[in-house]
Protein backbone atom coordinates (compact mmCIF):
# COMPACT_ATOMS: atom_id res chain seq x y z
CA UNK A 1 0.00 0.00 0.00
CA UNK A 2 1.36 3.39 -0.89
CA UNK A 3 1.85 6.12 1.63
CA UNK A 4 -0.46 8.57 2.06
CA UNK A 5 1.19 12.51 1.14
CA UNK A 6 3.66 13.60 4.15
CA UNK A 7 5.23 16.69 4.03
CA UNK A 8 8.74 18.17 6.26
CA UNK A 9 9.40 21.19 6.15
CA UNK A 10 12.79 22.34 7.35
CA UNK A 11 14.78 25.53 7.36
CA UNK A 12 13.63 29.06 6.46
CA UNK A 13 14.37 31.70 3.73
CA UNK A 14 17.14 30.59 1.41
CA UNK A 15 17.87 27.62 3.99
CA UNK A 16 14.75 26.22 3.60
CA UNK A 17 14.06 22.65 2.11
CA UNK A 18 10.68 20.53 1.61
CA UNK A 19 10.73 17.17 1.88
CA UNK A 20 7.10 15.34 0.10
CA UNK A 21 6.17 11.82 0.52
CA UNK A 22 3.52 10.68 -1.91
CA UNK A 23 2.58 7.60 -3.31
CA UNK A 24 5.66 6.02 -5.03
CA UNK A 25 7.92 8.69 -4.52
CA UNK A 26 9.86 11.39 -2.42
CA UNK A 27 9.96 15.11 -3.52
CA UNK A 28 12.84 16.79 -2.36
CA UNK A 29 12.46 21.07 -2.79
CA UNK A 30 16.06 22.94 -2.07
CA UNK A 31 15.73 26.69 -2.50
CA UNK A 32 19.14 27.26 -2.09
CA UNK A 33 20.54 24.78 -4.74
CA UNK A 34 20.22 27.09 -7.99
CA UNK A 35 20.81 23.77 -10.29
CA UNK A 36 19.28 21.08 -8.72
CA UNK A 37 16.62 22.69 -6.76
CA UNK A 38 13.65 20.18 -7.32
CA UNK A 39 14.73 16.07 -7.08
CA UNK A 40 12.21 13.43 -7.75
CA UNK A 41 13.01 10.04 -6.44
CA UNK A 42 11.73 6.98 -6.73
CA UNK A 43 11.26 5.49 -2.89
CA UNK A 44 13.40 2.23 -4.52
CA UNK A 45 16.23 4.80 -4.11
CA UNK A 46 15.81 6.00 -1.13
CA UNK A 47 19.05 4.64 0.89
CA UNK A 48 18.44 5.93 4.63
CA UNK A 49 16.31 8.68 6.71
CA UNK A 50 16.64 9.24 10.49
CA UNK A 51 16.73 12.08 12.70
CA UNK A 52 19.81 11.69 15.14
CA UNK A 53 20.72 14.61 17.80
CA UNK A 54 17.90 16.64 16.91
CA UNK A 55 19.51 16.54 13.05
CA UNK A 56 16.96 14.99 10.09
CA UNK A 57 19.71 13.03 7.71
CA UNK A 58 18.92 11.62 4.46
CA UNK A 59 20.42 9.85 1.59
CA UNK A 60 19.16 8.82 -1.49
CA UNK A 61 20.52 7.88 -5.02
CA UNK A 62 18.89 9.94 -7.86
CA UNK A 63 18.98 11.11 -11.35
CA UNK A 64 19.14 14.00 -13.00
CA UNK A 65 17.36 12.64 -16.32
CA UNK A 66 15.04 9.34 -16.39
CA UNK A 67 18.85 7.15 -18.00
CA UNK A 68 21.29 8.98 -16.85
CA UNK A 69 23.60 7.65 -14.17
CA UNK A 70 22.98 7.77 -10.21
CA UNK A 71 24.21 10.74 -7.97
CA UNK A 72 24.43 10.16 -4.27
CA UNK A 73 22.56 12.25 -2.37
CA UNK A 74 23.31 13.57 1.44
CA UNK A 75 21.21 15.86 3.33
CA UNK A 76 20.96 17.48 6.58
CA UNK A 77 19.42 19.87 8.54
CA UNK A 78 18.61 20.98 12.32
CA UNK A 79 15.40 19.59 13.45
CA UNK A 80 13.96 22.23 16.25
CA UNK A 81 12.54 21.42 19.44
CA UNK A 82 9.09 22.52 17.80
CA UNK A 83 9.52 19.77 14.79
CA UNK A 84 11.12 17.08 16.49
CA UNK A 85 8.32 14.96 16.43
CA UNK A 86 7.22 15.15 12.89
CA UNK A 87 10.67 15.19 11.45
CA UNK A 88 10.89 11.73 13.41
CA UNK A 89 7.29 10.57 12.25
CA UNK A 90 8.18 11.57 8.90
CA UNK A 91 11.67 9.71 8.76
CA UNK A 92 10.09 6.62 10.08
CA UNK A 93 7.28 6.42 7.60
CA UNK A 94 10.13 6.94 4.85
CA UNK A 95 12.22 4.56 5.59
CA UNK A 96 8.95 2.16 6.25
CA UNK A 97 7.73 2.99 2.47
CA UNK A 98 11.86 2.64 1.47
CA UNK A 99 12.03 -0.70 2.57
CA UNK A 100 9.01 -2.48 1.96
CA UNK A 101 9.73 -5.92 3.36
CA UNK A 102 13.70 -5.52 3.10
CA UNK A 103 15.90 -5.63 5.62
CA UNK A 104 17.74 -2.80 6.51
CA UNK A 105 21.53 -2.17 6.92
CA UNK A 106 22.63 -5.67 5.70
CA UNK A 107 25.75 -7.43 6.37
CA UNK A 108 27.56 -7.36 3.67
CA UNK A 109 31.18 -9.46 2.55
CA UNK A 110 32.33 -7.71 -0.35
CA UNK A 111 35.49 -8.93 -2.70
CA UNK A 112 36.76 -6.75 -4.73
CA UNK A 113 39.51 -8.13 -7.90
CA UNK A 114 41.65 -5.10 -8.51
CA UNK A 115 42.85 -6.95 -11.96
CA UNK A 116 39.49 -7.54 -12.89
CA UNK A 117 38.33 -6.32 -16.78
CA UNK A 118 40.40 -2.81 -17.29
CA UNK A 119 42.14 -2.63 -13.68
CA UNK A 120 39.57 0.55 -12.14
CA UNK A 121 37.60 -1.52 -9.33
CA UNK A 122 39.49 -0.47 -6.56
CA UNK A 123 39.70 3.08 -7.62
CA UNK A 124 35.69 2.67 -8.80
CA UNK A 125 34.86 0.92 -4.89
CA UNK A 126 36.32 4.03 -2.74
CA UNK A 127 34.83 6.55 -4.98
CA UNK A 128 31.53 4.79 -5.83
CA UNK A 129 30.04 1.85 -3.82
CA UNK A 130 31.80 3.14 -0.47
CA UNK A 131 29.93 5.54 -0.21
CA UNK A 132 26.63 4.30 -1.05
CA UNK A 133 26.73 1.41 1.33
CA UNK A 134 28.12 3.65 4.07
CA UNK A 135 24.96 5.80 3.28
CA UNK A 136 22.94 3.03 3.72
CA UNK A 137 23.60 1.94 7.24
CA UNK A 138 25.52 -1.30 5.85
CA UNK A 139 28.03 -3.12 7.70
CA UNK A 140 30.60 -4.02 5.42
CA UNK A 141 33.25 -6.73 5.65
CA UNK A 142 35.80 -6.07 2.57
CA UNK A 143 37.99 -8.54 0.78
CA UNK A 144 40.42 -6.64 -1.84
CA UNK A 145 41.61 -10.37 -3.29
CA UNK A 146 45.74 -10.49 -4.34
CA UNK A 147 45.46 -14.02 -5.58
CA UNK A 148 43.88 -16.13 -7.78
CA UNK A 149 40.93 -18.78 -5.75
CA UNK A 150 41.37 -16.36 -2.85
CA UNK A 151 37.49 -15.56 -2.42
CA UNK A 152 36.92 -19.70 -3.43
CA UNK A 153 39.51 -20.68 0.29
CA UNK A 154 37.65 -17.66 2.34
CA UNK A 155 34.06 -18.85 1.05
CA UNK A 156 34.11 -22.09 1.79
CA UNK A 157 35.00 -21.50 5.64
CA UNK A 158 32.73 -18.51 5.37
CA UNK A 159 30.34 -18.48 8.89
CA UNK A 160 27.04 -18.40 7.48
CA UNK A 161 25.21 -16.41 9.81
CA UNK A 162 27.75 -13.50 9.91
CA UNK A 163 26.77 -12.29 6.34
CA UNK A 164 22.97 -11.51 4.19
CA UNK A 165 24.55 -11.34 1.36
CA UNK A 166 28.01 -11.50 -0.71
CA UNK A 167 29.05 -8.86 -3.23
CA UNK A 168 31.24 -9.45 -6.00
CA UNK A 169 32.98 -6.44 -7.49
CA UNK A 170 34.77 -8.56 -10.64
CA UNK A 171 34.03 -10.21 -13.53
CA UNK A 172 32.14 -13.22 -13.63
CA UNK A 173 34.99 -15.49 -12.82
CA UNK A 174 35.18 -14.38 -9.52
CA UNK A 175 31.43 -15.52 -9.36
CA UNK A 176 32.56 -19.08 -10.78
CA UNK A 177 35.00 -19.07 -7.36
CA UNK A 178 32.13 -17.67 -4.87
CA UNK A 179 30.17 -20.94 -6.28
CA UNK A 180 32.31 -23.38 -6.00
CA UNK A 181 33.84 -22.18 -2.63
CA UNK A 182 29.80 -22.66 -1.49
CA UNK A 183 30.85 -26.27 -3.04
CA UNK A 184 33.35 -27.18 -0.49
CA UNK A 185 31.88 -25.52 2.29
CA UNK A 186 30.96 -27.71 5.76
CA UNK A 187 27.04 -27.00 5.50
CA UNK A 188 26.89 -26.53 1.62
CA UNK A 189 23.10 -26.27 1.62
CA UNK A 190 23.08 -23.27 3.95
CA UNK A 191 25.88 -21.87 1.99
CA UNK A 192 24.39 -21.93 -1.22
CA UNK A 193 21.29 -19.45 0.45
CA UNK A 194 23.30 -16.90 0.93
CA UNK A 195 22.35 -14.64 -1.69
CA UNK A 196 25.06 -13.63 -4.13
CA UNK A 197 25.19 -10.53 -6.03
CA UNK A 198 27.50 -8.55 -8.98
CA UNK A 199 28.65 -5.25 -9.09
CA UNK A 200 30.14 -5.42 -12.95
CA UNK A 201 34.28 -4.32 -13.45
CA UNK A 202 35.00 -6.94 -15.62
CA UNK A 203 34.93 -7.46 -19.37
CA UNK A 204 32.07 -9.81 -19.94
CA UNK A 205 29.63 -8.89 -16.54
CA UNK A 206 27.20 -10.84 -17.93
CA UNK A 207 25.31 -11.97 -14.64
CA UNK A 208 25.38 -8.05 -14.03
CA UNK A 209 23.38 -7.91 -17.17
CA UNK A 210 20.81 -9.90 -16.39
CA UNK A 211 19.43 -8.93 -13.09
CA UNK A 212 20.21 -5.12 -13.98
CA UNK A 213 18.99 -4.57 -17.95
CA UNK A 214 21.44 -3.34 -20.44
CA UNK A 215 21.42 0.24 -19.50
CA UNK A 216 21.31 -0.02 -15.61
CA UNK A 217 24.64 -2.65 -15.94
CA UNK A 218 26.53 0.49 -17.13
CA UNK A 219 26.30 2.26 -13.78
CA UNK A 220 27.72 0.37 -11.48
CA UNK A 221 26.02 2.42 -8.39
CA UNK A 222 22.94 0.83 -9.57
CA UNK A 223 24.67 -2.64 -8.80
CA UNK A 224 25.07 -1.45 -5.25
CA UNK A 225 21.70 -0.24 -4.70
CA UNK A 226 20.74 -3.96 -5.80
CA UNK A 227 22.84 -5.21 -3.17
CA UNK A 228 21.06 -2.94 -0.76
CA UNK A 229 17.32 -3.26 -2.03
CA UNK A 230 17.57 -6.89 -4.23
CA UNK A 231 15.52 -9.57 -2.91
CA UNK A 232 16.65 -13.13 -2.26
CA UNK A 233 15.58 -14.73 -5.98
CA UNK A 234 16.82 -18.78 -6.28
CA UNK A 235 18.15 -19.73 -9.28
CA UNK A 236 19.35 -23.53 -10.73
CA UNK A 237 23.02 -23.93 -10.69
CA UNK A 238 24.73 -26.38 -13.53
CA UNK A 239 26.72 -28.78 -11.78
CA UNK A 240 30.07 -30.13 -13.98
CA UNK A 241 31.87 -33.41 -13.54
CA UNK A 242 35.28 -34.22 -14.63
CA UNK A 243 37.52 -36.58 -14.33
CA UNK A 244 35.64 -37.75 -11.23
CA UNK A 245 35.64 -34.28 -9.47
CA UNK A 246 32.36 -32.16 -9.47
CA UNK A 247 32.55 -28.34 -10.34
CA UNK A 248 29.70 -25.40 -10.01
CA UNK A 249 28.88 -23.67 -12.91
CA UNK A 250 26.52 -20.35 -12.72
CA UNK A 251 26.89 -18.92 -16.21
CA UNK A 252 28.24 -21.00 -19.55
CA UNK A 253 30.23 -23.81 -21.00
CA UNK A 254 31.68 -23.33 -23.90
CA UNK A 255 33.77 -24.95 -26.48
CA UNK A 256 35.10 -24.19 -30.53
CA UNK A 257 34.85 -20.83 -31.67
CA UNK A 258 32.83 -19.14 -28.51
CA UNK A 259 35.58 -20.44 -25.97
CA UNK A 260 38.94 -19.03 -28.58
CA UNK A 261 37.21 -15.64 -28.74
CA UNK A 262 36.80 -16.25 -24.36
CA UNK A 263 39.68 -17.90 -23.37
CA UNK A 264 41.91 -16.82 -26.13
CA UNK A 265 41.69 -13.16 -25.77
CA UNK A 266 42.75 -12.65 -22.27
CA UNK A 267 45.90 -10.71 -23.58
CA UNK A 268 42.92 -7.90 -24.92
CA UNK A 269 41.82 -7.48 -21.23
CA UNK A 270 42.06 -3.99 -21.45
CA UNK A 271 39.71 -3.42 -24.25
CA UNK A 272 37.00 -4.57 -22.33
CA UNK A 273 34.19 -6.21 -23.69
CA UNK A 274 35.44 -5.23 -27.27
CA UNK A 275 37.87 -7.73 -26.92
CA UNK A 276 35.00 -10.59 -27.85
CA UNK A 277 33.95 -9.05 -31.02
CA UNK A 278 38.01 -9.07 -32.07
CA UNK A 279 38.18 -12.47 -31.09
CA UNK A 280 34.95 -13.49 -33.09
CA UNK A 281 35.60 -11.93 -35.93
CA UNK A 282 39.44 -13.23 -36.16
CA UNK A 283 37.75 -16.82 -35.36
CA UNK A 284 35.63 -16.54 -38.40
CA UNK A 285 38.58 -15.90 -40.61
CA UNK A 286 39.73 -18.90 -39.64
CA UNK A 287 36.31 -20.85 -39.53
CA UNK A 288 37.60 -24.07 -37.72
CA UNK A 289 35.12 -26.70 -36.54
CA UNK A 290 35.02 -28.11 -33.15
CA UNK A 291 35.40 -31.99 -33.40
CA UNK A 292 33.16 -33.11 -30.55
CA UNK A 293 30.02 -35.67 -29.98
CA UNK A 294 27.54 -33.94 -28.05
CA UNK A 295 24.56 -36.29 -26.42
CA UNK A 296 21.49 -34.22 -24.84
CA UNK A 297 18.66 -34.80 -22.18
CA UNK A 298 16.37 -32.97 -23.89
CA UNK A 299 12.81 -31.51 -22.42
CA UNK A 300 12.30 -29.14 -25.45
CA UNK A 301 13.48 -28.02 -28.65
CA UNK A 302 9.79 -25.72 -30.11
CA UNK A 303 11.61 -22.58 -30.36
CA UNK A 304 8.91 -20.68 -30.88
CA UNK A 305 6.73 -22.37 -28.00
CA UNK A 306 10.15 -21.65 -25.57
CA UNK A 307 10.02 -18.19 -26.56
CA UNK A 308 6.17 -18.10 -25.03
CA UNK A 309 6.58 -19.58 -22.02
CA UNK A 310 9.62 -17.90 -21.12
CA UNK A 311 7.34 -14.60 -21.61
CA UNK A 312 4.96 -15.85 -19.28
CA UNK A 313 7.37 -17.07 -16.96
CA UNK A 314 8.44 -13.56 -16.57
CA UNK A 315 4.91 -12.23 -16.17
CA UNK A 316 4.55 -14.51 -13.55
CA UNK A 317 7.90 -13.93 -11.44
CA UNK A 318 6.79 -10.09 -11.71
CA UNK A 319 3.58 -11.07 -10.10
CA UNK A 320 5.35 -12.63 -7.30
CA UNK A 321 7.66 -9.92 -6.81
CA UNK A 322 4.80 -7.14 -6.36
CA UNK A 323 3.57 -9.35 -3.89
CA UNK A 324 6.07 -9.53 -1.62
CA UNK A 325 6.93 -6.13 -1.98
CA UNK A 326 3.36 -5.58 -0.23
CA UNK A 327 3.77 -8.30 2.42
CA UNK A 328 4.98 -7.47 5.62
CA UNK A 329 8.17 -7.92 7.41
CA UNK A 330 8.61 -11.28 8.66
CA UNK A 331 11.18 -12.19 11.81
CA UNK A 332 12.93 -14.76 9.28
CA UNK A 333 14.07 -11.48 6.81
CA UNK A 334 13.39 -10.82 3.28
CA UNK A 335 11.30 -13.91 1.73
CA UNK A 336 13.36 -15.55 -1.04
CA UNK A 337 11.14 -15.70 -4.87
CA UNK A 338 11.62 -18.16 -7.61
CA UNK A 339 11.53 -21.58 -6.02
CA UNK A 340 12.29 -24.69 -7.47
CA UNK A 341 10.63 -25.55 -10.73
CA UNK A 342 6.80 -27.55 -9.50
CA UNK A 343 8.64 -31.57 -10.80
CA UNK A 344 5.51 -32.89 -12.56
CA UNK A 345 6.41 -29.18 -15.17
CA UNK A 346 10.30 -30.37 -14.91
CA UNK A 347 9.77 -34.16 -15.88
CA UNK A 348 6.91 -32.63 -19.25
CA UNK A 349 8.93 -32.77 -22.22
CA UNK A 350 7.54 -31.55 -25.86
CA UNK A 351 6.77 -34.88 -26.53
CA UNK A 352 4.79 -35.82 -22.94
CA UNK A 353 7.25 -38.50 -22.74
CA UNK A 354 10.23 -39.20 -20.57
CA UNK A 355 13.39 -37.65 -22.14
CA UNK A 356 15.61 -39.59 -23.63
CA UNK A 357 19.58 -39.05 -24.71
CA UNK A 358 19.99 -37.42 -27.90
CA UNK A 359 22.68 -37.45 -29.93
CA UNK A 360 24.56 -34.75 -32.04
CA UNK A 361 27.57 -35.53 -34.21
CA UNK A 362 27.57 -32.74 -36.65
CA UNK A 363 30.19 -30.96 -37.68
CA UNK A 364 30.18 -27.55 -35.02
CA UNK A 365 31.66 -23.97 -35.16
CA UNK A 366 30.62 -24.02 -31.66
CA UNK A 367 28.42 -25.91 -28.48
CA UNK A 368 27.37 -23.14 -25.75
CA UNK A 369 25.41 -23.80 -22.94
CA UNK A 370 24.47 -22.14 -20.16
CA UNK A 371 21.87 -19.78 -17.76
CA UNK A 372 21.14 -16.39 -18.01
CA UNK A 373 20.38 -14.77 -21.28
CA UNK A 374 23.21 -12.36 -21.92
CA UNK A 375 26.30 -13.39 -22.02
CA UNK A 376 27.58 -9.61 -22.81
CA UNK A 377 26.56 -6.68 -23.63
CA UNK A 378 26.84 -7.34 -27.38
CA UNK A 379 25.70 -10.98 -27.17
CA UNK A 380 21.80 -12.40 -25.99
CA UNK A 381 23.06 -16.06 -26.37
CA UNK A 382 20.05 -17.47 -24.18
CA UNK A 383 17.14 -15.16 -25.17
CA UNK A 384 14.82 -17.77 -23.45
CA UNK A 385 16.87 -18.73 -20.30
CA UNK A 386 14.67 -18.80 -17.07
CA UNK A 387 16.72 -18.51 -13.31
CA UNK A 388 14.88 -21.30 -12.13
CA UNK A 389 13.18 -23.72 -14.63
CA UNK A 390 15.04 -26.79 -13.72
CA UNK A 391 16.81 -27.04 -17.29
CA UNK A 392 19.70 -25.73 -19.30
CA UNK A 393 20.20 -23.55 -22.42
CA UNK A 394 22.03 -25.44 -25.31
CA UNK A 395 22.84 -24.29 -28.46
CA UNK A 396 24.91 -25.82 -31.01
CA UNK A 397 25.66 -24.16 -34.26
CA UNK A 398 26.62 -26.26 -37.70
CA UNK A 399 29.17 -25.06 -39.31
CA UNK A 400 27.88 -22.53 -42.44
CA UNK A 401 28.88 -19.64 -44.32
CA UNK A 402 31.04 -17.14 -43.13
CA UNK A 403 28.64 -14.25 -44.31
CA UNK A 404 25.85 -16.20 -42.87
CA UNK A 405 27.93 -15.82 -39.46
CA UNK A 406 28.62 -12.10 -40.21
CA UNK A 407 25.37 -11.37 -40.26
CA UNK A 408 24.78 -13.26 -37.02
CA UNK A 409 27.18 -10.54 -35.28
CA UNK A 410 24.80 -8.03 -36.33
CA UNK A 411 21.73 -8.83 -34.05
CA UNK A 412 23.93 -10.44 -31.76
CA UNK A 413 22.46 -7.82 -29.25
CA UNK A 414 18.84 -8.73 -30.30
CA UNK A 415 18.94 -12.03 -30.33
CA UNK A 416 18.62 -12.80 -33.74
CA UNK A 417 20.75 -15.79 -34.20
CA UNK A 418 18.33 -17.57 -31.93
CA UNK A 419 16.15 -17.99 -35.22
CA UNK A 420 18.96 -19.07 -37.75
CA UNK A 421 17.86 -23.29 -38.70
CA UNK A 422 21.98 -23.71 -38.27
CA UNK A 423 21.38 -22.80 -34.93
CA UNK A 424 20.23 -25.86 -32.83
CA UNK A 425 18.70 -24.57 -29.21
CA UNK A 426 17.73 -27.04 -26.63
CA UNK A 427 16.46 -26.90 -22.80
CA UNK A 428 17.88 -30.00 -21.15
CA UNK A 429 18.06 -31.21 -17.92
CA UNK A 430 21.89 -32.60 -18.65
CA UNK A 431 24.06 -33.02 -21.73
CA UNK A 432 27.76 -34.96 -22.39
CA UNK A 433 30.35 -33.54 -24.26
CA UNK A 434 33.04 -36.45 -25.55
CA UNK A 435 35.81 -34.29 -27.45
CA UNK A 436 37.65 -35.77 -30.34
CA UNK A 437 41.04 -34.16 -29.95
CA UNK A 438 43.03 -32.63 -26.49
CA UNK A 439 43.50 -29.24 -28.35
CA UNK A 440 41.41 -26.50 -27.90
CA UNK A 441 39.56 -24.57 -24.77
CA UNK A 442 37.25 -25.48 -22.33
CA UNK A 443 35.79 -22.11 -21.17
CA UNK A 444 33.60 -22.53 -17.65
CA UNK A 445 32.13 -19.18 -16.77
CA UNK A 446 34.92 -17.88 -18.40
CA UNK A 447 37.37 -19.89 -16.65
CA UNK A 448 40.00 -22.58 -18.50
CA UNK A 449 39.28 -26.23 -18.12
CA UNK A 450 40.93 -29.04 -19.77
CA UNK A 451 39.30 -30.05 -23.39
CA UNK A 452 38.10 -33.52 -21.71
CA UNK A 453 35.01 -35.16 -21.56
CA UNK A 454 32.36 -33.83 -19.14
CA UNK A 455 28.69 -33.71 -18.21
CA UNK A 456 26.69 -31.03 -17.15
CA UNK A 457 23.49 -31.27 -15.34
CA UNK A 458 20.92 -28.94 -13.48
CA UNK A 459 20.63 -28.74 -10.13
CA UNK A 460 17.35 -26.77 -9.51
CA UNK A 461 16.92 -23.71 -7.57
CA UNK A 462 20.30 -24.54 -5.46
CA UNK A 463 21.58 -20.74 -5.64
CA UNK A 464 20.44 -17.44 -4.49
CA UNK A 465 21.07 -14.24 -5.78
CA UNK A 466 19.62 -10.75 -5.49
CA UNK A 467 17.40 -8.85 -7.87
CA UNK A 468 15.35 -5.63 -7.53
CA UNK A 469 12.88 -7.46 -10.29
CA UNK A 470 12.17 -11.20 -9.88
CA UNK A 471 12.95 -12.04 -13.39
CA UNK A 472 15.94 -11.87 -16.05
CA UNK A 473 15.89 -8.41 -17.80
CA UNK A 474 15.54 -8.41 -21.29
CA UNK A 475 13.59 -7.73 -24.41
CA UNK A 476 12.91 -10.56 -26.69
CA UNK A 477 9.92 -11.83 -28.39
CA UNK A 478 8.36 -13.79 -31.29
CA UNK A 479 9.54 -12.12 -35.24
CA UNK A 480 7.00 -9.50 -36.01
CA UNK A 481 4.95 -10.41 -38.96
CA UNK A 482 6.85 -9.45 -42.06
CA UNK A 483 10.35 -9.75 -40.43
CA UNK A 484 10.15 -13.93 -40.29
CA UNK A 485 13.84 -15.85 -39.28
CA UNK A 486 15.85 -16.02 -42.60
CA UNK A 487 15.60 -18.86 -44.56
CA UNK A 488 18.22 -21.62 -43.28
CA UNK A 489 21.93 -20.94 -44.95
CA UNK A 490 24.08 -23.51 -46.47
CA UNK A 491 26.48 -25.20 -45.27
CA UNK A 492 30.05 -24.67 -45.99
CA UNK A 493 32.11 -27.23 -47.28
Amino acid sequence: MSPSTTTLALGTGSNASKFTLDGDSLRIERAADNKWPQVQVPLRDVLWAAVDNSVFELSALARRKPKGTYILLNMSGTVTDTDLPSATAFADALMTAAYPALQRQRRLKVFVNPKSGPGKAVGLYRKKIEPIFRAARCDVDLTFTSYGKQAQEMVQKLPLDRYDAIVIMSGDGLIHEVFNGFLAHAEPSRAFRTPVTPIPSGSGNALAINLLGLDDAKDISAAALNAIKGRPMSTDLLSLTQGGKEYMSFMSQSLGLIADLDLGTEHLRFMGGQRFLVGFIYGLIRHRSCPVKVSIKVAHADKRKMVQDMKAAREQAQATYAALAEAPASEEGTPTFGAPPDPKLADASDDDEDPEWVTFDRPLVYLFAGKGPYVSSDVLQFPVSLPTDGLIDVTMQERTTRTAMFKAIDGSQRGDHYWMDTQHYYKAYAYRVEPAEAKGWLSVDGEAFPLEPYEVEVRPGLGTLLSMYGCYQLDFDLPKKGKQPAPRPQAAP
